[in-house]
C-alpha cells in the first residue's frame, strides 16, 4: 500500500513527468497476499466495478488432481460481485467432457457451494466476429455467454503444455470457447470437429495467434465491461486441465489485476523471470519452448493491449 501511495504522490508532485511515463501504459496492480482480502484489494484497485444484473466470473474448474483455484480463496470475491461461475466443456476426454460430468465436477470441487455455476455451452455455441484477425474470422463461445452483462476473467497463472503458459488470454480464448470453438482454435480455423482437431493441430506459431484472435472477440463483446485477475499460486509447468499435474516448481508470487489482459499476462511472466527462486527455470523453459511469448507479441499487434505497463504494488 505504501508503494501505491508513493506513486500517487509522485503523480501529484510531478504531473508532466508522470504523464509522460504512464499515459500510454496500462496499470497492473499486485499484492503478494494470496488471500480473500488480497483478491478483493487488487479488484478494488482497478476502479471498474462489476455492474449489471448478471456478472460472469470465468475460472477453470480444473480436473481432479490439478492446481485449480480453491473455493476458499475466491468465494468472498464472487459473492461481493454477485457473480456466477462460468465455464465451458473440454474438447478432450476427462471429467469435463460432457455437461453432466462437468457440473458434477464443479460440485465435487466445491464451486456450487459458493455460487451458481453455468456450463455455458450446454446449449451449444454462439458466434462472435473476429475483427482484424489473421487466423480466425469468427470465434465460437458458449451460447450462454450472451446472458451476462459483465465478465471477470479470474485465471490461475501457470504453465501449459501447448501454449507455454496460461493466464488471462488463454482463459479468454480456450476457456470461453465452446467445444466446437476449442477445436477451431486448436486447428487454427481448419475444423470445429473435436475428433479431427488433433489431426490438424496448429503449429506453435499459428496456435498462439488463433488464441489471441479468439480472445479479442470476447474483449470486444464486453467492451468496457470486463476485468482481468491472475492468481500466481501453485506455479506448475502444467495446466489445470491436467488430471495429474506436475508439482509446483517455484514459490507463490501473488495476485495481479489489470484492465489490460496483455499487460497482465506480461507482468506475470516478468515476475517469474525476475524471481530469485531457482525453480523458475522449469516454468521459463516451458514458456519459451512452446513459443509462449508469441501470444503476447501477436496480441499486442492485434491491438488487444500493451506489453509496457506500470506496476503498482499494493502491499
Amino acid at each position: 500500500m505504501k508503494k501505491a501511495l508513493c506513486f500517487l504522490l509522485l503523480m501529484a508532485l510531478f504531473p508532466a513527468c508522470a504523464l509522460a511515463e504512464t499515459a500510454d501504459m496500462p496499470m497492473v496492480y499486485m499484492t503478494t497476499q494470496i488471500t480473500p482480502e488480497g483478491l478483493m484489494a487488487v479488484y478494488e484497485a482497478l476502479g471498474r466495478e462489476a455492474q449489471g444484473e448478471n456478472v460472469a466470473v470465468k475460472i477453470s474448474t480444473g480436473e481432479t488432481g490439478s492446481n485449480y483455484l480453491r473455493p476458499e480463496l475466491i468465494a468472498e470475491f464472487i459473492r461481493a460481485v454477485n457473480g456466477t461461475i462460468v465455464e465451458c466443456n473440454t474438447a478432450y476426454g476427462g471429467q469435463r467432457a460432457s455437461t453432466a460430468m462437468h457440473y458434477q465436477l464443479a460440485d465435487d470441487h466445491g464451486y456450487t457451494a459458493i455460487a451458481d455455476v453455468d456450463i455455458m455451452d450446454e446449449n451449444g455455441s454462439m458466434t462472435l466476429p473476429v475483427t482484424g484477425g489473421t487466423v480466425l474470422s469468427e470465434n465460437y463461445v458458449g451460447a450462454n455467454l450472451q446472458n451476462y452483462d459483465f465478465l471477470v476473467v479470474l485465471s490461475h497463472f501457470k504453465g501449459h503444455s501447448m501454449a507455454g503458459f496460461g493466464g488471462a488470454i488463454k482463459n479468454l480464448s480456450i476457456g470461453c470457447a465452446s467445444r466446437a470453438g476449442k477445436a477451431l482454435i486448436h486447428s487454427a480455423g481448419k475444423t470445429d470437429d473435436r475428433f479431427k482437431t488433433w489431426e490438424q493441430h496448429a503449429s506453435s506459431v499459428v496456435f498462439p495467434e488463433a488464441m489471441a484472435d479468439a480472445a479479442s472477440s470476447v474483449i470486444e463483446h464486453f467492451r468496457g465491461k470486463i476485468a482481468f485477475i491472475n492468481v500466481m499460486k501453485n506455479l506448475s509447468v502444467d495446466c489445470d486441465c491436467c488430471a495429474v499435474a506436475e508439482d509446483p516448481c517455484m514459490k507463490d508470487i501473488g495476485i495481479l489485476a489489470s484492465l489490460d489482459p496483455v499487460a497482465l499476462d506480461r507482468a506475470c511472466v516478468d515476475r517469474v523471470r525476475a524471481s530469485e527462486d531457482h525453480g523458475k527455470v522449469h516454468l521459463i523453459e516451458r514458456i519459451d519452448s512452446r513459443n509462449g511469448m508469441h501470444t503476447l507479441d501477436y496480441a499486442e499487434r492485434l491491438g488487444m493491449g500493451s506489453q509496457r505497463y506500470e506496476l503498482v504494488e499494493l502491499d
